[in-house]
């Protein structure tokens, strides 16, 4: 597994952070039809339970938003993933249709709230990722958004650079059709509760969908590696 860590600099700002880290093997297909079955029960289930000004007082993606005014950035520019799912949702927007490993991220990130990195685990550089606040006029392009001005929003980087905040990841290490290496980083800012639960949730997805095989999980916290039984 692609070894994960926090930096010092948000670890301080973010004490109650907890990252879950999920690596496996896969075989990825175009979006799935029974995947999606699930997608739209979950969209119902969110318009029937949540109204629009209540999204960003959840937990999870309060105490993202939280992190990002700490780390310098303005949550409702550059909004969380998490957030930004479950409000076009709300304003009954269709969610993009992708692959079928993007589609199933999305889908964990809805109903737990997390912000999810899902990275092609083969073009990750170095064989780590540092969690660290990005700076300005770091060149970072948002997929599907272009240059993306990543200053002050917490960033992992590998050997080369930047890959993924809770925003948007980078288009270098996204994921495609012949990913067949997974890493998923489930940020967790509001702290453990909820956080291993919404991990295997996802790994009975990857298990279901993408026939994914040699699951590892593993919680990365200040300073801290705990492997996470299945």
């Amino acid at each position: 597994m692609i070894q994960v860590s926090i930096s010092e600099e948000v670890s301080s700002a973010c004490p109650d952070l907890q990252v879950l880290v999920i690596a496996c093997q896969v075989r990825n297909s175009e979006p799935d039809e029974q995947l999606w079955r699930e997608i739209k029960a979950e969209e119902a289930a969110v318009r029937a339970t949540v109204k629009l000004e209540q999204i960003n007082k959840w937990l999870p993606i309060q105490a993202s938003r939280q992190a990002y005014k700490r780390l310098g950035k303005d949550p409702n520019r550059y909004r969380p993933s998490a957030e930004a799912l479950r409000r076009r949702i709300l304003r009954e927007l269709p969610l993009y249709k992708v692959d079928t490993l993007v589609d199933l991220i999305n889908l964990v990130s809805i109903r737990s709230g997390y912000s999810i990195g899902g990275f092609d685990a083969d073009k990750i550089e170095g064989g780590k990722l540092v969690l660290g606040v990005g700076r300005e006029g770091e060149l970072y392009h948002g997929i599907g958004r272009g240059e993306l001005n990543i200053a002050g929003l917490p960033v992992y980087r590998d050997a080369i650079g930047g890959i993924g905040t809770p925003t948007s990841d980078e288009e270098r290490t996204k994921i495609g059709l012949d990913t067949t290496s997974l890493l998923m980083i489930l940020n967790g800012y509001s702290g453990l509760d909820g956080l291993i639960d919404a991990g295997k949730y996802a790994a009975g997805l990857l298990s279901k969908y993408v026939s994914a095989t040699n699951i590892e999980m593993e919680l990365v916290s200040d300073g801290k590696r705990t492997e996470i039984v299945l």
